[in-house]
């Protein structure tokens, strides 16, 4: 893999953790200013000395991370948390050519950790003895465990139909009955294009979308092309928009959305047919605190302090026991919430990995055409 690769995905990664919102101005708060559940003891297997050193989302999202995960850690085992910049997937590939990874634990993509995987043995194995068993089999792979989960979603205007809501990516792709310019993901801003819901948009049903059609995606973006007024490639653009009603609806990552409806904006999110992926840790190969590094993340997808997260935060957790902690007006606005997670459709990792380059340059020509 040669360096112009590894740069480019570090880069995708990084501002597509930005695009997510995790590194985005949230206000942190417990949920209706409810208490956080409290994790008061841990198995003794879990207990230890020392530190583990972490690479963190930065932002709002390490802001979670510490109160949800990191400081309970502390105090339930004994083990200091060491909390360094955004995990880089260059970085890591760097740290351990050199035999020195600095950092015990991160949060790298499962793409890039595929994609890097492939060109050597760059993680450690996961010790899944130590990982609670409510921690769903779509968030564990041999080198990482998924810690929380978010989704890209249809955000829309509540005053803007007379009433009407739509339900459906052709509703969407009605600009007839929902009239009004559209909002929707461009290129270069860390995810993949919006081909999921283009092929939606022309009637493929939710279980047929993938293997991906590239080409009949592109014939559905035909169709809406003129109504979309902005391709958005930054997080922030599309809850503006909607809320200097520039657009009527757009696809939008759902923190963002759960954020404008605390202003008091009146939008609201279609869960159904939105795309629900996952952000998981990783421990670099040779890490100096491996195994403080596996107590760290198998804390971390322990119920109660997934549970910690999703009140933190309005992302969801990975582990169904969580949502026993969780209120169900919380549930309501999660990706994670038992009836969302009913409507959404996992983001298929192994179809963009293999496919990346390709459908980006074939949407990219597309978009300049």
């Amino acid at each position: 893999m040669g360096k112009d690769s590894i740069r480019a995905i570090s880069r995708r990664h990084v501002v597509g953790l930005i695009t997510a919102g995790l590194a985005a101005p949230f206000v942190i708060r417990p949920a209706n200013a409810q208490a956080l559940p409290e994790q008061t003891a841990v198995p003794d297997i879990l207990k230890g000395s020392g530190e583990v050193r972490v690479a963190s989302f930065g932002g709002a999202g390490q802001q979670a991370e510490q109160k949800a995960f990191f400081e309970p850690f502390e105090r339930a085992t004994g083990i200091k948390v060491r909390v360094f910049p955004v995990g880089d997937i260059a970085k890591v590939k760097a740290m351990v050519d050199a035999g020195n990874p600095e950092w015990d634990l991160a949060p790298i993509g499962r793409s890039p950790m595929t994609t890097l995987l492939k060109a050597g043995d760059y993680f450690e194995k996961i010790d899944y003895s130590l990982i609670d068993d409510g921690v769903g089999k779509e968030y564990r792979t041999e080198y990482s465990v998924g810690f929380q989960t978010f989704a890209v979603v249809m955000g829309y205007r509540t005053d803007a139909f007379k009433g009407a809501a739509p339900a459906t990516w052709v509703d969407f792709w009605d600009t007839e009955k929902f009239s009004g310019p559209r909002a929707m993901y461009g290129v270069g801003a860390g995810f993949t294009p919006e081909m999921e819901f283009a092929l939606m948009g022309a009637g493929v049903p939710p279980d047929k979308v993938y293997p991906i059609d590239v080409d009949k995606a592109l014939a559905s973006f035909d169709k809406i092309k003129k109504s979309v007024v902005k391709w958005w490639t930054t997080g922030a653009q599309p809850t503006q928009m909607l809320t200097d009603r520039e657009v009527v609806m757009t696809t939008v990552w759902n923190g963002r959305m759960a954020d404008l409806q605390q202003q008091g904006v009146p939008a609201a999110i279609c869960w159904n047919q939105g795309i629900i992926s996952y952000s998981p840790y990783c421990i670099p190969k040779g890490a100096k605190n491996k195994i403080n590094g596996m107590k760290l993340l198998a804390f971390a997808t322990m119920p109660i302090p997934q549970a910690r997260y999703a009140l933190i935060i309005p992302y969801g957790v990975t582990n169904e026991k969580a949502n026993n902690y969780i209120p169900p007006e919380r549930l309501a606005i999660l990706p994670s919430g038992p009836e969302n997670r009913k409507v959404l459709i996992p983001y298929n990792f192994d179809w963009w990995t293999a496919n990346r380059d390709m459908a980006i340059d074939k949407f990219s020509k597309w978009l300049l055409g």
